[in-house]
């Protein structure tokens, strides 16, 4: 052979294998490991006319299914495609192990291990709930309101919660007479919860146990009857009130009430003057409130204000009149009153009268005082007036971003109003403020325990995106001191956009964990909440709902034209309804992000909607649409993540799911990764997290949570291949 031909074929040699060896030290660790692949098994689904082909189907399983105790073939297959996930997922993070545990022990860190919330007052009691070092779950307490007065630990959380996975305490409610406790548990994370009742003063457990329930327990006056929701076993939804009396059986419970319209829920309070107990039906057009004495419990139920379509209101008492919250010729909302003899809406008079550029968003009252938290400007604000008017205010707040809202006010006959403050750059602080001087009184702001915080380290900016039908959509944004403007900034952005639900810009210790990496933090105050007013809520449901879609891309979109950062920089999160826009942006503009992620999403929309059975279906027609209804069905159909899945290539993604979630069925991310990993032409990474012991809120421990921060913080910080 010729020799230069050889040291041609040499050079190439040395070449090629030099490119083969760069290619192979670029290759990232889940491309070396092979990912699990779903079986198909075709399943056909009709309506008006149309047949969707869906292969993953067989990986729904009912709750008799998952609750057996030895697994039939199917839920066997479920099981260990579940399984294979968390395995695929776990070796392609393994590199990240000690980054994971370092931005857990990093997150943990700053939260105050024997922490304790601030006290309120009640019927003689100062009530709160404290942490003891190290614990994962609340002691909660009361003292009398005396001098050296002992503290009683009514619910001793560590204890109760010991041995369980999942351990959920929900709602609590003392006796008037204050000798009872009532309070719920879920041991599933499923949320249907036991009532249980506690004697305060012995100590002892009584007999009574509510099952399937929601949770709370409203005591009449005679302090031994309490009411409470139940739930349908299949859909969970709310559907009865019962009547309970201490000493009986469940069984022997009267039903007070039925919600046989299967678009409603119905739920059950007291007034804040404890004077009536009320029935609240609620769909997310209509509401219809009945009550009853609290001290004649088994007196007839009225109604208020009948049903009507397009007629919300809420109800709470004070003096003659019950005071109410309604859109009836207000889209925005507004206040009237209604003597309690004549309670229909012919009757009912303008206290706080509607507002086109205010969003009345719900009230307070006190004997002297009347507050009301009004969102102007896309920001909640806190308005204090006296009944005659006089000294009609608005509390001051600095921040361009924020979250202010009253908490805790069980005293009616007091001048102080308790509310919470926090921003982006500030720990969330409650405050006690007099409504007649003005006078302010922070009674505690959350510790961050890391001796280089200071808020001052951080900026925090309100900017507006101009979307593509040209309306301004709001971003509050946080970053570090000392981050400027630069396409390889890693930026984050957040969003929701449904339910009328806003995006709040509130402040979290996780997020410096980011914040302190260079991370710019953003959230987009997109249509399908209600930031802006009702008609951003409007402006983003039904057949509207891509306006939150295209809202979001929009936002970054600006972003990168700010120059805070680039597509290959930028991250997406979002869950539930947050996650179904997840799953549109990633269809709709997959090149604009570097990673997603995508928490207990809501991405198979068609099917959910099209099945009664499935939990919390029939209730939101009136947010998603009827699919039964053909012009619903198709635009479904146009924007549904799972259905919309095609052969293109996606940026990296990690989604997450808890098998024995109530709100989006594990099944909708399950199916939606295998089709997205049948289907991609990409080599990014595709992870899900499948928790296999928790629902919809994952982990129940105040720390525990934090691991799967700790997954979403690596996933995007190796991408940056940020190792620290």
């Amino acid at each position: 052979m010729n020799t230069k031909i050889i040291n041609l074929l040499l050079v190439f040699t040395v070449l090629f294998g030099a490119c083969k060896t760069e290619k192979k030290s670029e290759m990232k660790p889940h491309q070396s490991i092979e990912a699990p692949v779903a079986k198909k098994v075709a399943e056909e689904l009709k309506a008006h006319g149309d047949t969707r082909i869906d292969n993953y189907f067989w990986m729904r399983l009912s709750d008799k299914q998952k609750n057996a105790e030895t697994p039939d073939p199917q839920t066997q297959d479920v099981l260990d495609y579940l399984n294979a996930e968390n395995d695929y997922k776990n070796a392609a993070m393994k590199h990240t192990e000690e980054l994971q545990t370092k931005l857990y022990d990093e997150i943990v860190g700053r939260i105050k291990k024997d922490d304790s919330s601030v006290p309120y007052n009640d019927n003689g009691y100062s009530y709160y709930t404290r942490y003891e070092e190290g614990m994962d779950y609340a002691l909660y307490c009361r003292k009398k309101l005396a001098d050296n007065a002992k503290e009683e630990i009514m619910l001793n959380g560590p204890e109760m919660a010991d041995g369980y996975s999942y351990y959920g305490i929900g709602s609590r409610s003392v006796s008037p007479d204050n000798k009872l406790l009532a309070y719920s548990i879920d041991t599933v994370s499923r949320r249907r919860y036991t009532v249980y009742f506690k004697n305060l003063e012995t100590g002892e457990m009584l007999s009574d146990k509510l099952e399937n329930t929601s949770g709370g327990a409203v005591w009449a006056n005679d302090n031994k009857t309490v009411f409470y929701a139940s739930k349908d076993p299949i859909t969970l939804r709310q559907d009865k009130i019962y009547k309970h009396v201490l000493g009986t059986d469940q069984s022997q419970d009267e039903l007070v009430f039925e919600e046989k319209d299967e678009t409603f829920l119905c739920f059950v309070y007291k007034s804040r003057s404890d004077k009536y107990i009320m029935i609240g039906s609620d769909q997310t057009l209509s509401s219809e409130y009945r009550y009853v004495d609290a001290n004649t419990p088994n007196d007839e139920w009225k109604i208020i204000q009948p049903r009507e379509r397009d007629l919300e209101y809420s109800v709470d008492h004070y003096d003659d009149h019950f005071y109410i919250r309604t859109n009836l010729d207000a889209k925005n909302f507004r206040l009237v009153k209604t003597p309690i003899a004549t309670t229909t809406k012919e009757n009912w008079v303008d206290v706080i009268p509607h507002r086109k550029d205010i969003l009345l968003q719900s009230f307070v009252v006190f004997k002297e005082h009347l507050v009301l938290q009004e969102r102007v400007n896309g920001l909640r604000t806190i308005r204090v007036m006296k009944w005659n008017g006089d000294n009609d205010h608005y509390i001051e707040f600095n921040d361009p971003a924020y979250l202010s809202y009253p908490t805790t006010n069980l005293d009616f006959n007091t001048n102080i109003l308790r509310y919470n403050y926090t921003s982006l750059t500030t720990p969330n602080s409650t405050i006690d403020y007099d409504m007649d001087t003005k006078k302010k009184v922070v009674l505690k702001e959350q510790e961050v325990l890391d001796p280089n915080f200071s808020k001052e380290n951080y900026v925090s900016e309100r900017m507006y995106a101009t979307a593509r039908d040209g309306v301004k959509v709001p971003i509050s944004i946080v970053y570090k001191k000392g981050v400027e403007k630069n396409p390889n900034n890693p930026l984050l952005l957040y969003s929701y956009g449904s339910y009328g639900s806003s995006s709040e810009p509130s402040f979290r210790s996780d997020r410096l964990s980011l914040l302190d990496r260079g991370f710019v933090f953003a959230m987009a105050h997109i249509r399908g909440g209600q930031e802006m007013g009702r008609h951003w809520y409007e402006d983003g449901k039904l057949l509207k709902k891509k306006n939150t879609f295209t809202d979001f891309i929009d936002c970054g979109d600006f972003l990168v034209n700010e120059g805070f950062t680039s597509p290959k920089h930028m991250y997406a999160m979002g869950g539930s309804a947050g996650g179904l826009l997840m799953g549109a942006i990633m269809n709709m503009k997959p090149e604009l992000w570097n990673g997603v992620v995508a928490a207990v999403p809501f991405v198979d929309v068609v099917s959910t909607m099209m099945d009664e059975t499935i939990p919390l279906t029939t209730f939101e027609f009136d947010e998603w649409g009827n699919p039964k209804n053909k012009e619903y069905y198709e635009y479904m159909k146009s924007y549904s993540p799972y259905d919309n899945v095609e052969a293109k290539a996606y940026p990296n993604t990690l989604i997450t799911t808890g098998y024995w979630d109530s709100q989006v069925q594990y099944w909708e991310p399950a199916k939606w990764i295998a089709k997205l990993r049948e289907l991609k032409t990409d080599d990014n990474l595709l992870i899900m997290d499948c928790d296999m012991e928790t629902g919809h809120g994952g982990a129940s421990g105040r720390f525990a949570r934090y691991k799967r921060t700790a997954l979403y913080y690596a996933f995007m910080l190796d991408l940056e291949e940020m190792k620290e």
